[in-house]
């Protein structure tokens, strides 16, 4: 393994951790936790597709006329990644985003993405994010992450890009993540079996063959720069954060829902 990034693993491990261990984990008991779960974890999953695209972008022609940009070997990486991640298979095998097929799993448990399509929607008429924000419903916590996602594409620097795709995304999600969600599959199948198998995609694609690609673009961007190097831990640990402080807004909303269904159970026994 390359010593820079053995390095940077290293040095964002207590983060991970954070993160593989968080309490929002063991909160989500129910259907209705898991559609809170979604409908922040859908601005992950769209803002990733974004941060993938400025990758392509930055390390490939995607103008006409043609010209070659950067290294080959970088277009091939970033490239194999794409043609995964943006035209996979879904359940009944036809090609899909994986975006689309998170959307997809959100429709069939009920976790109707109301806050998110309106702001999709100003997106697209506006091509604003901020006036996106402004008129949607986003979850404060969803919005610092999106931000800070834009603020590292917008940065068009692909070294910071790559980073943050390769320490601080969806690799995260630990296994005791997939056996509550296997778990809700057993007792609701007919709600949770498209989400089921977008994580086992996510393994089976993103957590294994994407990694390593990952980690080979992000090497072969910073070479021998130690400043790039420097900088990109710095971006990889506030990815991390970010991530965190998302997870910390999914927990409390679930929380808070929960104690709220509770009271308002305990004051119709006392009725």
């Amino acid at each position: 393994m390359n010593d820079q990034i053995k390095k940077i693993q290293d040095t964002i491990e207590p983060l991970r951790q954070q993160i593989i261990g968080h309490k929002v984990y063991s909160a989500i008991t129910s259907i209705d936790d898991l559609s809170v779960f979604m409908n922040y974890h859908i601005y992950a999953v769209w803002d990733f597709m974004s941060l993938l695209k400025a990758l392509q972008q930055n390390l490939t022609c995607t103008t006409v006329p043609w010209f070659p940009v950067g290294s080959g070997n970088t277009r091939y990486l970033i490239n194999e990644i794409v043609t995964g991640e943006e035209s996979d298979t879904d359940i009944n095998g036809a090609r899909k985003s994986h975006y689309e097929m998170y959307l997809e799993a959100m429709q069939q448990c009920g976790a109707e993405p109301v806050a998110f399509m309106d702001f999709m929607s100003a997106l697209q008429s506006t091509g604003d994010l901020n006036a996106a924000f402004a008129v949607s419903a986003i979850p404060d916590a969803a919005r610092g992450f999106v931000d800070y996602t834009f603020e590292v594409i917008a940065s068009r620097q692909p070294h910071l890009q790559a980073a943050v795709f390769t320490f601080g995304r969806e690799d995260l999600i630990p296994n005791m993540f997939h056996s509550i969600v296997n778990d809700l599959n057993s007792k609701f199948p007919t709600q949770v079996s498209l989400f089921k198998y977008y994580l086992d995609r996510h393994i089976e694609v993103d957590g294994d063959h994407h990694s390593h690609l990952a980690l080979q673009m992000t090497a072969e961007l910073c070479g021998t720069d130690i400043q790039k190097w420097d900088e990109i831990t710095a971006a990889s640990i506030i990815a991390l954060q970010k991530r965190i402080a998302l997870w910390d807004g999914i927990y409390e909303e679930i929380i808070s829902k929960r104690v709220l269904e509770e009271s308002s159970v305990t004051a119709e026994k006392l009725a």
